[in-house]
This record gives C-alpha cells, sequence and structure tokens, in this order.
C-alpha cells in the first residue's frame, strides 16, 4: 500500500508531510509498513502509543513533525486490519491524536473520519480495562474540536461514532456522561454552541439506552444527596431543564424525585426546585402539567409555602403560565386568590403584576375572578401595591376600552375599571388623589389627544359612569379648582406689601397648599422654597398666573408647566425632590383638559346627540342619556372653568336644551347660564331677549327645581334684577290657591326664593302672604284625606300634592327669615312657635287624623329641618328657645327610619361646613338610641368628621382661639348633658335601664372625644360635668326634680370618664366656660358632692350588665327570684328575629363599649309599618348556667338583622315597643310593683302578642314632646304590610323573613 499517496493536512495545521516528503516516526520506532510482520507492528505501535500518551497541545514542533504519521495511522489499512490489537493500539493513538490536535481538526477529510464511524474502530476498546477512559477522552476531543466550519457530513459521523459507543455499550459511566452533560451547562452552552447542539442531539438519538444512567445521577444526586458523584452536581437543576427541553422522556424517571424534593425542609433547596420546575410547566410548549398531574399539583402547593422567596418564585411563575398556558388558568385562580391576601406586601404587588400583564398579553387569558383580585388590591392598606393595581387597571382600560383592540367584548369585560378607578378618589390618602386624578389625565381622557378627540372621549365616559363616580370626579374638578384659587389667592399676596398680616395670610396659604400634595410634611418646606423663588423671580410669577388664569388655554398650560419646570431644574441634580412636588402642584392646577375650545367642542357633541346624528348608540349610551349626562358635565364645568363658556355659539346651543322636555335638562341649562352668564347682558344681547321670557315661563311653570334655578340665574346676571323678580313675584302671590294644590308647589318655591334674594323689596309683601295664605289657608287646613295604608314613609311620588305643598309652604317660611335676617316683627317667634307646634303633634298640626302616617312623617322631617335651617342665622339661632332645640334633636329618634336618616344628613352637611352652632353636634349623642346598626355608624363617622374638622379648623387659624367656646369639641359636653336631662325617655333618675340609656349616649360623644387626650381635654370635660353640679338646670331652675335629673347625668358622665381615662385627674388647663342659656350661674359657697347614683349603680353602668329582671313582654316585670328563672326566645327560623337573652347579671370585669349596652331587638316586621303584626313563639330552654351567664343567641339573621358594633350583642332594653312576653316552663312569680313601659323613639311599632296586649297598658306611660310613639294595637291587621324598607342593605333580607313570617301567621 502506497502511504506517501495519503491525502495533504489542512494548511492550517501543516504545510508539507516533511522536509523530505518522507513520514517522521518517534526515536527508537522503524518505519510501520504493510511489509513487517504483525508481531512487529504491534511492538512499534505501542511505542507510537506511549509517544502519543507523553505529549500535550503545547508541543507545537511534535505537532508538526508527527502530523504525517498522524493521517498514515487513520488510513484504512490500520482502521480495517484483521488483527484486533493493532486496530486496538491505532484507535488509542487517535484518541491522542484529537486531544493533542483540539480543537482543530486532525484530518479535514470526511472519509477519515467516516472511516471510524463506519468501521466502530473504537468498539474493539470495549474489551480493553481502560476503555472508559480512552472513550471520554474522545468524547471530550469530539466536543471540543467541533465548530462551525464543520457540515453536517462532519457531525453526523462525529455522533455516530459516539452513539454507537453509548448502544453498544454495557452502559455509559458517570465519567462518560458528565463528558456529556457538561455540554448543556449554560456557560459552556454560551462558549461552543456547536458542541451544545451536537450533544442535544445525541442524548435524543439514545434516549432509550441513556435515560436510566441519567435517572441514576440524579437519583444520586436528588435523593441520596451524593453529591459527590459528579463534578455536575451543583448544575442538576440546570441539566434537569436542558434535558427536558431535549426530550422529556430523557426525565421519565426523574420527575417524581422533584416531587419529592418540593417538600423538602429546606426553605432554599425548596425553592431551587420551584424555580426548576416554574420553567418546565410554564414554557411555550410543554404539557408537563397535563401529563403529570401528581407534580402540578404538588407545585401548586408551593404557592402556600412557609418560606417567602418560594412564594414569591410561584406568583412570578403564574404570569409565564397563564400566557403560555391559558387551560391552567382555572387551576392557578384559587391559589392566587389566597397570594393576593398574602400579609407579604411584594407577593401581593407580584399578583397584580402577574395578571395584568397577562391582560395586557390578551384580556381572554384573565378570567373576571383574577381582575376581581386586582381590583380588591386597589385598597390595599400598602400604597405601593395600591399604585401597581391602580395602574395596571388603567392601562388595561386604554388598551382594550379607548382604543378598543380585542373589540367591544373585550371592552365591555373591562367597563367597570374606569367607575372603579374614580371612586378611588374618596378615600382619605392624597396619594390616592393624585394618582387617580393622573390616570384620568394620562388614561381615561389622554391629555395629549387634539380637543375634538379628547372631548368625545369625555363626553361618552360621563355619560357611561355610575352616580358614585360621577360625584368623584366632580369632587376632583372641584379640588383642582380650589387649589387653582388657592394659588392665585398666594399670587395676590405677592402683589401687596410686606407687612405682618400679609406674611400670616401667606404662611396659611402655603400650609393649605402643602395639604394638596404628597407627603404634606416635606411638601411644607418644598412650598416654603417655591414660595421664595416666586417672590424673587417675576417672569416665573407671570408664567404661574398665566397658568391659573381663566383663559388660559390647554396648549399653553403646557408650554407654562414645562418653562417653570425648566427654571426650576438642576442640572447637576439628576432627582430633584423639590422639582417633583412643584411639578405636582402644576399638573393639579394646569387646566390640561378644559378651555374654550374643549367647551365648544363639547357643546358641538351635545348637539349632535340632540339632532340625533351623534354615535351614541354605538358608544354604548343612549341619545337621552348622552344629552343629560352631557348638560350635567357643562354644569360641572360651569362652576370651574366658568369663563369657557362665554360665547354666542354655546349660549345659542343651551338656549335649545331649555326648549327641550327632559326637565333635568332644562335645569341643567338654567344653571349654567347662572354660572357663566354673568356678561350676558352687556355683551349678547340677543341672548338676553331670549333668555328672559324663557327664565320667566320657568319660575312660574316650570318644575320646583327649575323654578329655583330661574330664579337665582335672573338675580345672578341681570342688572334689573329687581324688575324682573317683580314681574314673577306680583302675578304669583295673586293666583295662590289651596284648592288646587298640584299648582302651587312651583310658585311657592319662586316666592321663596325671591323673598331671600331680594328681601329689602319682597319682605314685607311676603308678610301678608305668610300669615294669611301660608299659615292660615294652607298649613293650618287639611282638605284632603290621607291614605291609611299603614306606612311611615312613601315614596316621592306617592306623596299627596297638597303635603307637598305644605312642605314647600314651610321652605318659604325659612327662606323668608333667612333673606330678612332680623326678627323686628317677630315673625321668626311665631315660625319657630309654629314649626314646634307640628313636632308636637307629630306631623297633624290640625290634629284631625285626617293626614296618613307617611305625610306626617314628611311634614315632622321638614318642621326639624326648618329649625335646624333658621339655626344657621346667629340672629335666629338666638330666639331658639331650649325647648325647641330639644324638639329639633328629637327628630333623629324619629320613628320612620327615613326621617331619621335625611335629618342625621342635613345635620352633618351643616355641622360639617360649621354654620351650625355647636349645640347641634349633641344630637347626635341621641343616636346611640338607633335601631339600626348603619345608622349608629354612620352617627359615629359623622361626629369623627366634624370633630376632626373643627380641630383642624382652630390649628389652621390663630384667630380662632377668641372663639374655642363655639368651636371646641370637647365644649359639646355641657350641651349634650343638658340635652340628654331632658330625654323624654328619662322619667326616673333612679331607674337602672333608663341609666343604662343615658350612659350608652354619652359614651357614644365620649368614646370619639376621648380618642386622644389633646391638651388634657379629658381632665377638661371632668371638670365641665363637675362645674355642672354646682349650676341649676337655667330651663327650669326651681324644678328639684329636673336638677337632680341634671346632676344625675352628670354623675353618669363623670363615672364614664373616670372608667375610660387614668388621665382625666390631672389639673385641667383652663376653667371652662358654661353656656349661659342651659346652665345659670354657680351661687357662691354653693357645694354640691352629692353622689346621685349609687354605687351598686355605677358598678352595673361599668361592667355593662344586662337587666336583672327583664321578662320579654309588653311590660317589664321584676321575677321575685332574680336570675333564677332562664328567659328563653324562639328560634330564628320560628320568629326570623335576633333577640339577645341573658339569663343573669353579667359579672364581667373592664371596659366596655357603648355597644354592649342595649340593642333593639329586631323582628320579622318592616320597620316602617304602623301596627305589623309579630308573630313569635317561645320556646323554652332549660339548664342554663346563671353563673356564666352564656348568651343564647340565634343564628338566624332577619328582617332587620340589627346586630352590634364589634360582633357584642345588646341586652334587651327597651319595654312595651321592644320587648315580648315569654313564656317559661316554670311559674313566674309577678309580685311587686310594675315597671313603667318604657316606649323607645326611632323603633318600629309593636303590637302585643301572647295575649298580653291589654296588661299594664297605661301604667307611667312619659308623654314626650314631639315623638312619635309606638301605637300598641289591641287588634292586629290580618295581614302584613310590606312596608317601606329602611335601607337599601336590609331589603334583601327582609324579603327573605316576609315568607317565614306569613307561614307563621297561618299556623296561628
Amino acid at each position: 500500500m502506497d502511504f506517501t499517496a495519503q491525502p495533504k493536512p489542512a494548511t492550517a495545521l501543516c504545510g508539507v508531510v516533511s522536509a523530505d516528503g518522507k513520514i517522521a516516526y518517534p526515536p527508537g520506532v522503524k518505519e510501520i509498513t504493510d511489509k513487517i510482520t504483525t508481531d512487529e507492528m504491534i511492538k512499534r505501535l505501542k511505542m507510537v502509543v506511549k509517544t502519543f500518551m507523553d505529549m500535550d497541545q503545547d508541543s507545537e514542533d511534535e505537532k508538526q513533525q508527527y502530523l504525517p504519521l498522524a493521517l498514515h495511522l487513520a488510513s484504512e489499512f490500520f482502521l480495517r486490519n484483521p488483527n484486533k490489537d493493532v486496530r486496538l493500539l491505532v484507535a488509542c493513538c487517535l484518541a491522542d491524536i484529537f486531544r493533542i490536535y483540539a480543537p482543530e481538526a486532525p484530518y479535514t477529510s470526511h472519509d477519515k473520519l467516516k472511516n471510524l464511524a463506519w468501521v466502530k474502530s473504537y468498539n474493539i476498546c470495549f474489551e480493553l480495562e481502560d476503555c472508559n477512559e480512552i472513550f471520554i477522552q474522545l468524547f471530550r476531543t469530539l466536543f471540543s474540536v467541533i465548530n462551525n466550519s464543520h457540515n453536517k457530513k462532519v457531525q453526523m459521523h462525529m455522533l455516530d461514532l459516539m452513539s454507537s459507543i453509548i448502544m453498544e455499550g454495557d452502559g455509559v459511566t458517570q465519567e462518560l456522561l458528565d463528558s456529556i452533560l457538561i455540554n448543556l451547562i449554560p456557560a459552556h452552552k454560551n462558549l461552543n454552541k456547536q458542541s451544545f447542539d451536537l450533544a442535544k442531539v445525541l442524548l435524543k438519538r439514545t434516549v432509550q439506552t441513556i435515560e436510566a444512567c441519567i435517572a441514576n445521577f440524579f437519583n444520586q444526586v436528588l435523593v441520596l444527596g451524593r453529591s459527590s458523584v459528579s463534578d455536575l452536581s451543583e448544575h442538576v437543576f440546570d441539566l434537569i431543564q436542558e434535558l427536558f427541553a431535549i426530550d422529556p422522556h430523557l426525565l421519565l424517571s426523574v420527575m417524581p424525585q422533584l416531587e419529592f424534593k418540593l417538600k423538602s425542609n429546606d426553605g432554599e433547596e425548596r425553592l431551587a426546585v420551584v424555580r426548576l420546575l416554574a420553567k418546565l410547566f410554564g414554557s411555550k410548549d410543554s404539557d408537563l402539567a397535563t401529563q403529570n398531574r401528581p407534580l402540578w399539583q404538588c407545585f401548586l402547593g408551593r404557592f402556600n409555602d412557609i418560606h417567602v422567596p418560594v412564594r414569591l418564585e410561584s406568583v412570578k411563575f403564574a404570569s409565564h403560565c397563564l400566557m403560555n398556558h391559558p387551560d391552567l388558568a382555572k387551576d392557578l385562580t384559587e391559589y392566587l386568590k389566597v397570594r393576593s391576601h398574602d400579609p407579604e406586601e411584594a407577593i401581593r404587588h407580584d399578583v397584580i403584576v402577574t395578571i395584568i400583564t397577562a391582560a395586557k398579553r390578551d384580556l381572554a387569558l384573565v378570567n373576571d375572578q383574577l381582575l376581581g383580585f386586582v381590583r380588591e388590591r386597589t385598597l390595599d392598606k400598602r400604597w405601593r401595591v395600591r399604585k401597581e393595581a391602580m395602574m395596571g387597571l388603567a392601562q388595561l382600560y386604554k388598551k382594550y376600552c379607548l382604543h378598543g383592540e380585542a373589540g367591544k367584548e373585550a371592552a365591555e369585560k373591562v367597563s367597570w375599571i374606569k367607575d372603579k378607578l374614580l371612586h378611588i378618589y374618596y378615600q382619605n390618602s392624597i396619594d390616592d388623589k393624585l394618582l387617580v386624578e393622573k390616570i384620568f389625565a394620562q388614561y381615561l381622557v389622554p391629555h395629549n389627544l387634539e380637543t375634538e378627540e379628547r372631548m368625545k372621549c369625555l363626553y361618552y365616559l360621563y355619560a357611561s359612569l355610575d352616580p358614585n363616580a360621577v360625584k368623584a370626579l366632580n369632587e376632583m374638578w372641584k379640588c383642582q379648582n380650589m387649589l387653582r384659587s388657592h394659588v392665585r389667592e398666594l399670587l395676590d399676596l405677592h402683589k401687596q406689601p410686606t407687612s405682618e398680616a400679609n406674611c400670616s395670610a401667606m404662611f396659611g396659604k402655603l400650609m393649605t397648599i402643602a395639604k394638596n400634595l404628597p407627603d404634606p410634611g416635606k411638601a411644607q418646606d418644598f412650598v416654603k422654597k417655591f414660595n421664595q423663588v416666586l417672590g424673587d423671580d417675576e417672569k416665573l410669577r407671570s408664567q404661574l398666573e398665566l397658568l391659573i388664569s381663566p383663559t388660559c388655554s390647554c396648549k399653553q398650560a403646557d408650554v407654562c408647566v414645562r418653562e417653570i419646570a425648566r427654571k426650576l431644574a438642576n442640572p447637576k441634580q439628576p432627582t430633584n425632590p423639590f422639582l417633583e412636588m412643584v411639578k405636582f402642584l402644576l399638573e393639579r392646577i394646569a387646566p390640561v383638559h378644559i378651555d374654550s375650545e374643549a367647551i365648544s367642542a363639547l357643546v358641538k357633541l351635545m348637539n349632535k346627540s340632540i339632532e340625533g346624528t351623534a354615535d351614541d348608540e354605538e358608544e354604548g349610551v343612549s341619545p337621552d342619556t348622552a344629552i343629560r349626562s352631557g348638560l350635567e358635565l357643562l354644569k360641572v364645568l360651569s362652576f370651574t372653568h366658568p369663563t369657557s363658556f362665554h360665547s354666542a355659539e354655546t349660549y345659542e346651543s343651551l338656549l335649545q336644551c331649555l326648549r327641550m322636555e327632559d326637565d333635568k335638562v332644562a335645569e341643567a341649562a338654567i344653571q349654567i347660564f347662572r354660572n357663566t352668564g354673568h356678561k350676558i347682558e352687556t355683551d349678547l344681547p340677543q341672548i338676553r331677549s331670549t333668555l328672559i321670557p324663557i327664565l320667566h315661563q320657568k319660575a312660574k311653570r316650570g318644575t320646583p327645581h327649575q323654578a329655583k334655578q330661574a330664579v337665582h340665574c335672573i338675580h345672578a346676571i341681570f342688572t334689573n334684577k329687581e324688575v324682573q323678580l317683580a314681574q314673577i313675584f306680583e302675578p304669583l302671590s295673586r293666583s295662590l290657591n289651596a284648592d288646587v294644590p298640584e299648582q302651587l308647589i312651583t310658585p311657592l318655591v319662586s316666592l321663596g326664593h325671591i323673598s331671600m334674594l331680594a328681601p329689602d323689596q319682597f319682605a314685607s309683601p311676603m308678610k301678608s302672604v305668610v300669615a294669611n295664605f301660608i299659615v292660615k289657608d294652607l298649613l293650618m287646613n287639611d282638605r284632603s284625606t290621607g291614605e291609611k295604608n299603614g306606612k311611615l314613609w312613601s315614596p316621592d311620588e306617592e306623596v299627596s300634592p297638597e303635603v307637598l305643598a305644605k312642605v314647600q309652604a314651610i321652605k318659604l317660611l325659612v327662606r323668608w327669615l333667612l333673606g330678612m335676617k332680623n326678627n323686628q316683627s317677630k315673625s321668626a317667634n311665631s315660625t319657630l312657635r309654629l314649626l314646634s307646634a307640628m313636632l308636637v303633634s307629630e306631623g297633624d298640626l290640625t290634629e284631625q287624623k285626617r293626614i296618613s302616617k307617611s305625610d306626617m312623617s314628611r311634614l315632622r322631617l321638614a318642621a326639624g329641618s326648618a329649625i335646624m335651617k333658621l339655626a344657621q342665622e346667629p340672629c335666629y339661632h338666638e330666639i331658639i328657645t331650649p325647648e325647641q332645640f330639644q324638639l329639633c334633636a328629637l327628630v333623629i329618634n324619629d320613628e320612620c327610619y327615613q326621617v331619621r336618616q335625611i335629618f342625621a344628613q342635613k345635620l352633618h352637611k351643616a355641622l360639617v361646613k360649621l354654620l351650625l352652632p355647636l349645640e347641634y353636634m349633641a344630637i347626635f349623642a341621641l343616636c346611640a338610641k338607633d335601631p339600626v346598626k348603619e345608622r349608629r355608624a354612620h352617627a359615629r363617622q359623622c361626629l369623627l368628621k366634624n370633630i376632626s374638622i373643627r380641630r383642624e379648623y382652630i390649628k389652621q387659624n390663630p384667630m380662632a382661639t377668641e372663639k374655642l367656646l363655639s368651636l371646641l369639641p370637647e365644649y359639646v359636653v355641657p350641651y349634650m348633658i343638658h340635652l340628654l336631662a331632658h330625654d323624654p325617655d328619662f322619667t326616673r333618675s333612679q331607674d337602672v335601664d333608663q341609666l343604662r340609656d343615658i350612659k350608652e349616649c354619652l359614651w357614644f360623644m365620649l368614646e370619639v372625644l376621648m380618642t386622644k387626650n389633646e391638651n388634657n381635654s379629658h381632665a377638661f370635660m371632668k371638670k365641665m360635668a363637675e362645674n355642672i353640679k354646682l349650676t341649676k338646670d337655667a330651663q327650669s331652675p326651681d324644678e328639684s326634680k329636673m336638677n337632680e335629673k341634671l346632676y344625675t347625668v352628670c354623675d353618669v358622665a363623670l363615672c364614664v370618664i373616670n372608667s375610660k381615662s387614668a388621665l382625666c385627674n390631672a389639673d385641667s388647663p383652663k376653667d371652662p366656660v358654661l353656656p349661659m342659656k342651659f346652665f345659670t350661674q354657680p351661687e357662691k359657697d354653693f357645694c354640691n358632692d352629692k353622689s346621685y347614683i349609687s354605687e351598686e349603680t355605677r358598678v352595673l353602668l361599668l361592667t355593662g350588665k344586662p337587666k336583672p329582671a327583664g321578662v320579654l313582654g309588653a311590660v317589664n316585670k321584676p321575677l321575685s327570684a332574680t336570675g333564677r328563672k332562664p328567659y328563653v326566645r324562639s328560634t330564628g327560623a320560628e320568629t326570623g328575629s335576633n333577640i339577645n337573652v341573658n339569663s343573669e347579671l353579667n359579672p364581667s370585669t373592664g371596659n366596655r363599649s357603648r355597644e354592649q349596652s342595649s340593642e333593639a331587638v329586631e323582628t320579622g316586621v318592616s320597620e316602617n309599618e304602623e301596627n305589623p303584626v309579630r308573630i313569635i313563639s317561645v320556646t323554652p330552654v332549660k339548664n342554663i348556667d346563671p353563673v356564666k351567664n352564656k348568651e343564647i343567641n340565634s343564628d338566624q339573621t332577619t328582617q332587620g338583622n340589627i346586630s352590634s358594633d364589634r360582633g357584642k350583642k345588646r341586652s334587651v332594653a327597651a319595654a312595651g315597643t321592644e320587648n315580648i312576653q315569654q313564656k317559661t316552663d316554670e311559674k313566674v312569680d309577678e309580685s311587686g310593683p310594675p315597671a313603667p313601659s318604657k316606649p323607645r323613639r326611632g323603633r318600629r311599632p309593636k303590637s302585643e302578642s301572647q295575649g298580653n296586649a291589654t296588661k299594664n297598658d297605661d301604667i307611667n306611660k312619659p308623654l314626650g314632646k314631639g315623638r312619635k310613639r309606638a301605637a300598641v294595637s289591641q287588634e292586629s291587621p290580618g295581614g302584613l304590610e310590606a312596608g317601606n324598607a329602611k335601607a337599601p342593605k336590609l331589603q334583601d333580607v327582609a324579603k327573605k323573613a316576609v315568607p317565614a313570617e306569613r307561614q307563621i301567621d297561618l299556623q296561628r
């Protein structure tokens, strides 16, 4: 064989065979040819093997010298030699040759490699003891030499060679396996992509053979923990991921081992497994979750892992899983729900990110439940979580609703987002409010849109918002406008000369502005700094003035904001908190949405809706809704941007709206004219001439609301308003006719407002109208008979016209007096006597009993509200007597729920604006008697709000210290004590039940006042109560019984204050001043150290013990053996009630809240029924332990569903109206004096049951002024009236309770 004919080596390795063209052999080795014997050939080959083994890759000279020999040994003669030993020795040489020449290939001929693979020369090595080392060397060499220059044939030959060794051997050793797997590790994979690809294909080809070896390796490392078996042990999770991607069958036996590792006690180990499985389950083409359900379920369990990083990793995985495997969303939902309430902020945050990320990819990937979790987190306690949830929802809204990227169905799915985001404006945090404003400007109505597009967006957004969202948006504009006015006033102060008063006013204004920015503490410093810059930089001041001027356009605002920010920026300070704060301020005050051009665009949109050419239906709103909402929107904007409306085109459109039949549209249009039309008379005479007759017509024959707005509009925008108003007043005052009450309401409204707005002109003419018509003809006569339907309240549309006219007549009296603002004619005294008489007569002023119960409720509410309205005027407040004040206060305990509700709202509204004197805040103490939990909770919130506003006002206004008597919340205590002492329910000063009610009312107010001990206020309140005991009741100073009741209430108050505060015994910071209207001056040397409540009563009040003898009957009767007879009530299923029964005095110690004392007994009857049937069966329950005093409570909810706050049940307190006669197995000793029946205010009337309706009916019934009594009916009507539900939340429960009541009724 001609060896010299071998192919030339690659030039990269050597250029020639040798200098003389012959093959160079190692020293001592003679030429190896086919001419020598086999034994000699073996001998010489062994020496060559020894030479190649000793060579390393750095021996460049030897590599060049022996390259021809390497090529010679790869010839067919040696590879196909019939002698096994020859082939074996040649294979050893070739293995070392590959090692020495790596990474370059010593053989460039495909045939050489092909021969090695095809002949399977290396397979003869299996018979050697050290064959594994040869194979390892071979595999390492092949993986190291593979590169881009090799074509597919070369790679295939390598694969054939390696796969034949794996598949034909007895098994794959760990070292050999490592030589393959090491190429899958990310570090190696990135260095040599070709070796990774080679290993990948090799593993795929040999999966059946190598799978067991891989399983054994992972078993050793994962289960047995033998990390020493391989250098790759620390990379097991990377290897599993790569192997799974190559072929899941490679890991058939490994997956159960991962389930084992998921349950490891080592948190870090679980975390590593979770990270791995997250990649396996979440990869796009993975079906592991469906193929291996046990592992999937075990993995889901890690969402609830105790280790925070594990839960966090699980949540992060969910995003990829939702995007790549939507079918698994159902499995993930429940686990994400739990994690959305995770105690860790970071996990709750990542739940939101997970859901929002998937939703932004495709809304179909997330179900409504998942979006609901994000919705919940908008109210999270942590700002970071709330912000992420709000921003995420805003992005979804913009993508799917505004841009409509996924069609109408997707837009409908997230249409709730706009409402939810705006609702957040109700939150107290300034950060939340600012973020809502930012979201509105960037996502709901993007300010960078062109004017027409922006206004279209706003127009249809406003039309589709729910009422609460509309209120929130209106409030947002109102707050921004208020802040603009503060900044404007600050700039005005800069124009004035410097003075102490000016500096003080400026400081107050800066503090107010700082409150409207995030982190008010830091904001104060930044605002002061900004104020200094404004004082020094006149140009900056002019830019700011332009920004807040009424004529500033949106484009100008954008330029101003950028210019101011540029001036304040500091290039050397990349993060500038001062600049950020100023930007917050500028963003809030800049008119980025509304200017004259925007208003014009809105009006055009509304005109299109009126003409029917708009896209209303396409936008999801009806044309009528669009028009009405558009007018409401313009009405709101007319308050905040009145100057932008001043154009003939806008006013022409509004005139068109005035002619429309929709009353709400016309009313809104009038109000817009009222707010914006100050220049109509001078600039737009044509509009004026058209507008006047329309306003006259609305004032005479429009709806009451239109009439009010029309009168105010005339008064606001016309200079000859006296003439205009007279043209309305005279015909209306002459045409009043009480026989046609339907036509009275609008004239009464107009006349009332005219007399209030122009008292000098119309006060005198109105007096005769009031005397001759309003009082004598209208209020003192009942022309029609009311419907006796038993209801205490009826919807507005069901109220008789006569009663509506009377209500408006009462309002007219008040407006007339408010216009005069003096009592020279004593008209106010007469009016107050009339209103008091109406309250005393329960609304039936004529007492002819022709008026229905629901109409009486309306009139009681009108009378109470009228007194409260008059009290807002100082000259009338002075003449309101204590008796009249008490009558007004008792309206908050009216038997009709709606009367209590509306009166409390009016009271709160006036108090929070500081319009009412402080004594009216004491009325809220009576709310402790309200049977409805929601009403008590509302009253408490009102108190908190009022007290905080008054304290804040005192802090912000240094001059307010002079009016502390009318502002300081603690000064409500003497008014409250006096009011409770005159409570008609408080008839006996030593009656424990009545004292318990007094204590509840006192604590209702004191609990809120004593939350903080500001300026030693606890001692101050105690001192007030002590000082009252040194005075007498100014209302009846000579009545010893009345004074005793006053002192008793003081003692109860002192008892409560002492028990709730350890700080009240300190010295009072100042001596309190008592109101002389209610208390006389203390007499000299008068000392009243007597205790008006016994020690036993004191303990009873403080421990909150229930009644010692509270038999549930029509009349309370003490038992001869107190506490021995168990009190039993029926189950909830039988009665639909939730009655709390106590068998023994509660010996519990410690302080109890107000909720423990007395709770309403709510049974399955409607709140506002006149004589409802109460069907209650009472089943005796024995074996009640009188020592442990266990309460028997029904688990059934009721129609009333009244439970106490904080989960505590209130013991039954009200006899006669609330208590039910109870039957027991044992005979009750009824000896002893019967307790008086004590009606309860605000409770629904009850009829007697259990056959004792007439027993002790008239014993000691206290007569209350102006309080509606719960009538005791001896004959119950045959059926239950549906009545009017007392509160929206209770309606559903009420409906559920009715069938049960009817069933029991039939059984009777």
